[in-house]
């Protein structure tokens, strides 16, 4: 038997593992089953809540971006600070589009494709999440 601790959602989880091919002295020492069923019951309510979340923001995704279209998304969450590009604007390959705070530190969000800026989505002071489209260039 081999116990773990697992962080899950920031909730911490004391999980035993059994070893396949330990001998069967082991499994009888592991017998209070009562921690290993505890633990998958609070894992499943976790893992139920972020689908729904997932579902929403995969669904948006499609309405906004035609195809042929490049959506600048956010690598991580964040404020933006700074608006560069415009609606009509060309941009080249690595133009930088916006400045997105994160964590104390300005991050540079370039374009990742030569094209026209289509949709500018966010503004500047607006609290932005990993994933949501903030720029679309065709």
């Amino acid at each position: 038997m081999r116990k773990f601790k697992v962080n899950v959602n920031g909730v911490s989880y004391n999980v035993e593992v059994a070893e396949e091919g330990v001998a069967v002295v082991a499994a009888p020492a592991a017998a209070p089953a009562a921690a290993p069923a505890a633990a998958p019951a609070p894992v499943a309510a976790p893992a139920a809540a972020p689908a729904p979340a997932a579902a929403p923001a995969a669904a948006a995704a499609p309405a906004e971006v035609k195809a042929g279209e490049t959506p600048v998304t956010a690598p991580m969450p964040g404020k933006v600070s700074k608006v560069n590009a415009k609606v009509g604007q060309t941009v080249k390959k690595g133009d930088v589009l916006l400045l997105l705070e994160a964590m104390k530190m300005q991050n540079e969000i370039g374009s990742p494709a030569a094209g026209t800026v289509k949709s500018v989505n966010v503004n500047a002071g607006e609290n932005v999440k990993p994933g949501q489209i903030m720029v679309v260039i065709g």
